[in-house]
């Protein structure tokens, strides 16, 4: 303990009193867990403890399971910032270049999820005796591919600290996945015996927390440390709007119609959570803009309303602006009024590749333009530090509490330096009770059955 106290901390940064103890945390703790908040630096902190277990030879090396959109952006440029006498590699592409990047013998490869089982044979072989899950809620099912496929690669000496700001956010349930790959002897062999443990069944449908169930979840969740950024940093505030825009007459008349249709879909059958939710998302894309038929085609809106307001929030805010839109095709259709309207604009979205991804977040953070990121929002809610923009607008609302509150965060992080502002945009009944929810840190899914009776009733 005391080597690590005089560990040098290298790099051009030097770490905050909450990043050094969590480094010292680490390496204290060969399988653990790090809750701190979104924005408080956990990547810095894992990179230095790893480098001094690297320097007493505890570890030869270290491999780095993320997001693909931060691979780059976040892990790679931290390495280069805070361990620069290190090697890193970045895994990605096809099996065999792949295995090429990981047969390099670099201190540190970074590689993606589902690139593990790509190559997990490649990796079985390669050394690594360290691995870090960033943004670990992605393990949290156990009846998974890709659960199964990490769990075999993780001997029993292998060091193995799993970081999220938002643990067993959707439901406690969360909490089995995670905690049998950490602590599995905190938890039953099988899923449905810590369900039963965290969970009372309601109806065939709805299940809900037990009251047990925060006190059952952190037992589990052992060891683990979290620093929110109240305790550690000194952020500028951060403040909630939201904004009514008006649905056109177009948008008024097929979400009357599709509401009409819902309502008799219902009548006199039991509500499963599957219906719920796609009649909600087919509400929700309506008042986004465009919303996809049954036969597949998209049925575009005028966006004239929403846009007008966006338009005022893009020209009052005094920095950049991150556009939150979580349906592809209404990205294309803003995207494009943005551009004609002559506001640099970059888009964000699963179909754009690593190597893009990362030098549109750079260019977004050091240059002038673009002024507008449209984002949408699992492919850049997590890891990525956008604090050239101290606005976010939420063009539509998301199910997810834990997106919602992740991408809130690429803006309200260390390095802030003005007030943020998050912007709701909300024209239609189902905007507002979902955003009601997410205001309230309600988990929607376990909701959405009810919440769909509410905005039907």
């Amino acid at each position: 303990m005391e080597a690590v106290k005089k560990y040098t901390f290298t790099g051009k940064y030097k770490p905050f009193d909450h990043q050094r103890k969590t480094a010292l945390f680490f390496t204290q703790h060969k399988k653990s867990f790090c809750f701190n908040e979104q924005g408080t630096g956990k990547t810095a902190s894992a990179i230095w403890a790893s480098d001094f277990l690297m320097q007493q030879g505890k570890v030869n090396r270290v491999l780095v399971i993320c997001p693909l959109s931060i691979m780059d952006s976040a892990w790679r440029n931290d390495l280069f910032d805070f361990a620069p006498h290190r090697t890193v590699a970045v895994a990605h592409g096809e099996a065999k270049k792949r295995k090429a990047i990981i047969e390099q013998g670099t201190d540190y490869v970074v590689i993606n999820y589902d690139g593990v089982e790509i190559v997990a044979d490649v990796i079985n072989k390669g050394g690594f005796d360290l691995v870090i899950v960033d943004e670990a809620t992605h393990y949290k099912n156990a009846q998974t591919r890709r659960w199964k496929v990490l769990n075999k690669i993780l001997q029993e000496d292998t060091w193995l600290w799993m970081m999220t700001g938002t643990p067993a956010a959707q439901s406690p349930v969360d909490a089995y996945g995670l905690a049998k790959m950490v602590n599995p002897k905190a938890v039953p062999k099988f899923g449905g015996t810590f369900r039963d443990m965290v969970m009372t069944k309601i109806t065939n449908f709805k299940w809900i927390p037990k009251e047990s169930a925060t006190s059952t979840v952190h037992r589990v969740l052992q060891p683990a440390i979290r620093f929110t950024k109240e305790e550690c940093l000194d952020l500028p505030s951060m403040t909630y709007v939201k904004r009514a825009v008006e649905l056109t007459r177009q948008q008024k008349k097929y979400y009357e119609q599709l509401k009409k249709k819902l309502v008799l879909e219902v009548t006199g059958e039991q509500v499963t959570a599957v219906n719920a939710a796609v009649g909600m998302n087919k509400l929700l894309q309506i008042s986004s803009g465009a919303v996809y038929t049954d036969d597949g085609a998209t049925l575009e809106f005028d966006i004239k309303h929403r846009y007008k307001v966006l338009r005022e929030v893009i020209d009052e805010s005094s920095q950049k602006v991150l556009v939150f839109v979580p349906f592809k095709h209404a990205i294309n259709i803003l995207t494009d009024r943005l551009r004609a309207d002559g506001i640099s604009t970059e888009v964000i979205q699963g179909s754009v590749s690593a190597p893009a991804r990362t030098n549109i977040f750079k260019q977004f953070q050091e240059a002038v333009s673009p002024r507008v990121l449209v984002i949408q929002p699992a492919s850049a809610a997590h890891g990525v530090t956008l604090t050239a923009a101290n606005t976010v607008v939420w063009w539509s609302p998301v199910s997810s509490l834990e997106t919602y509150a992740q991408a809130n965060a690429r803006v309200h992080r260390s390095g802030q330096k003005h007030k943020c502002t998050v912007v709701q945009l909300q024209g239609s009944d189902v905007e507002r009770h979902v955003y009601r929810l997410l205001d309230n840190r309600i988990n929607i899914h376990t909701k959405i059955t009810d919440l769909y009776k509410e905005i039907l009733d």
